[in-house]
């Protein structure tokens, strides 16, 4: 397939133009024309781009690509050997920040919503409308739907409020998201299910009554560029991995 194409494609179906992003989405790295075989993974770093060399990709596609807001613009240590790793191999980066977090069948709330059973209400909240509302399958305790995200997500989250509290409504948003608790809060829910934690959210969860569960920024991101990543595989004929490089955060 055609790098051209792919990016075409890639950038219609995330609606690219729709979001004021802290990065460009799309195509960062170009490499050689013509894509065979396509790596994702959840973050672009040398220990993701190795693997994908090794196995042959010609393009790769992530969550978290380069050229963040105020991120240091000189190419050097850490960056030039990614840089240098991508063009020394021509392979393709393709990275896709809020598009994919916010695509309602590929993307990441979608998909952490379909790994753990929720059922979509249609709610949502927050800047951009990332946040989703839902329900679990059956009402559960904070700490039942604590066990359950653990065993999904093969990692055990912090939470914060009371263990006992009935759960019938839950918030999420992938990443790091704390930011949008409050915002949760309104929409109504009993708990909300994000990637990080930061100091005030202990309080907020003491303070209202709503239980959190911080179940890490990599573990709850990790659908999106892996279900993007097959979706353009299958359409176009190509072949896919996905690498997923351990990371506790």
């Amino acid at each position: 397939m055609n790098r051209v194409e792919l990016e075409l494609y890639l950038n219609d179906t995330l609606q690219t133009a729709q979001f004021r992003d802290y990065c460009p989405n799309g195509l960062q790295v170009e490499g050689r024309s013509e894509i065979r075989k396509i790596a994702s993974g959840v973050t672009a770093s040398l220990a993701f781009l190795e693997a994908a060399r090794d196995w042959g990709a010609d393009a790769v596609l992530v969550h978290h690509g380069y050229f963040w807001k105020n991120e240091e613009a000189r190419i050097t240590g850490m960056k030039r050997k990614r840089l240098g790793l991508l063009i020394g191999n021509d392979i393709n980066l393709f990275a896709y920040h809020l598009p994919l977090d916010a695509h309602p069948e590929l993307g990441n709330n979608a998909q952490l919503g379909k790994l753990l059973g929720f059922a979509d209400d249609g709610g949502r909240f927050g800047p951009d409308q990332l946040g989703w509302l839902g329900a679990p399958a059956q009402p559960m305790t904070l700490a039942a739907l604590a066990a359950h995200v653990e065993a999904q997500l093969g990692r055990q989250p912090l939470v914060l409020g009371d263990p006992s509290r009935q759960v019938n409504r839950v918030a999420w948003c992938t990443g790091g998201a704390q930011g949008f608790f409050e915002a949760a809060i309104a929409a109504g829910a009993d708990v909300y299910i994000s990637g990080e934690v930061s100091e005030p959210t202990q309080h907020l969860a003491m303070e209202s009554g709503a239980g959190y569960l911080a179940a890490g920024h990599h573990a709850t991101e990790r659908g999106g560029a892996r279900a993007l990543g097959e979706h353009v595989a299958e359409r176009f004929g190509l072949e896919h991995r996905f690498f997923d490089m351990p990371n506790p955060a």
